[in-house]
């Protein structure tokens, strides 16, 4: 059994808690839903959770005092709600959720939180704007962990669910919950047919069932562990600098 992390709430206890002065939360949220035919219904949790301890490992050795939470399993996934056992949890229901976190730290004097997003359909800033007003001791803001380095000249494929990038990094985090490459569907897509959505100045939300076959997003079929290995050190590397950054910065100096 290894020792308990200091910097994962989940498995310290109180008396190192009691003990440290903690100024900066970390929340990873994630999702449950289906990922093409070979991966995981908990392949946002699995992958947010896993970035975000590594980086807070390593601003932890650098003297931050951050603390990460439990992270949460529902996403928003009204795009999906005909396939089974996608489990939606309202935009609304996340602001409920955020209040309560922030009502807590607010009240135990820790004044900066991260919501750390691993879930493409989460989108946090109606949230951070109005929990803002409610809480203006606190800074808060959000990360998508997958957009914190570039994938340009690691994957080949374009995609953005259950695609070449997110098979590479769960053959490093959990390999054994991978059906073989060759389960997988080819994660083709079909698109709005006006301008205005092709051109990205105009948004709809996605209906899973009639733009892909396979519930994937891109090919994955090029994925491998070396390419997953790159992308999870690069993010990695690049978030832990920024928690660190964030937690030994008061929030007086943020702004220069």
């Amino acid at each position: 059994m290894n020792k308990p992390r200091p910097y994962i709430l989940a498995e310290t206890n109180w008396k190192a808690v009691k003990e440290t002065d903690y100024t900066l939360a970390v929340l990873p949220w994630g999702a449950t839903e289906a990922h093409n035919f070979h991966m995981p219904y908990g392949t946002d949790n699995f992958q947010a959770e896993h970035i975000a301890a590594l980086a807070a490992d390593e601003a932890w050795k650098k003297g931050a005092k951050l603390i990460v939470l439990p992270y949460i399993p529902f996403g928003v996934n009204t795009g999906q709600l005909d396939i089974k056992l996608c489990i939606n949890m309202m935009p609304s229901t996340q602001l409920a959720i955020l209040k309560d976190v922030c009502d807590v730290l607010s009240k135990q004097g820790i004044n900066k939180l991260v919501i750390f997003n691993g879930h493409g359909a989460n989108n946090f800033v109606p949230h951070i704007r109005e929990l803002a007003g409610l809480f203006p001791e606190l800074f808060i803001c959000s990360l998508n962990w997958y957009q914190s380095a570039s994938k340009i000249g690691i994957f080949q494929n374009p995609g953005d669910h259950a695609d070449e990038m997110e098979t590479s990094v769960m053959m490093n985090i959990a390999p054994d919950l991978l059906l073989p490459i060759s389960e997988a569907g080819d994660g083709a897509t079909k698109n709005y047919m006006l301008n205005g959505f092709r051109e990205g100045w105009a948004w709809a939300q996605r209906p899973w069932t009639k733009i892909t076959r396979d519930t994937g997003s891109g090919d994955p079929k090029a994925a491998t562990v070396e390419k997953g290995k790159i992308f999870i050190s690069a993010t990695t590397s690049n978030i832990a600098a920024f928690f660190h950054q964030l937690a030994t910065t008061p929030v007086s100096d943020l702004i220069g």
